[in-house]
């Protein structure tokens, strides 16, 4: 890659799309952590949103589903955030 394919493209900021029952509407505990759906990971917030939203749709019959964005990119450089505030 040379250094303008560098500049041109986005920084990767990992983002991961998970979701599964709640055992409670309004915590964040998993009913079975054998059943969680890995929906998968993404290079940026936009594309883990889009698997998000479409996640999250076809599970609105189940009001315990829940699907989140985890980002991954915090937590492998949390350095990053500190250095951003």
């Amino acid at each position: 890659m040379t250094k303008s394919e560098e500049q041109d493209t986005p920084e990767q900021l990992l983002h991961l799309v998970l979701g599964g029952e709640l055992t409670d509407l309004q915590g964040v505990e998993f009913a079975n952590l054998d059943e969680i759906d890995i929906v998968g990971l993404y290079p940026n917030y936009a594309r883990a949103y889009d698997a998000w939203k479409g996640a999250a749709q076809r599970s609105v019959d189940n009001a315990h589903m829940r699907y989140f964005i985890v980002h991954m990119h915090r937590l492998l450089d949390p350095q990053e955030e500190k250095d951003k505030a």
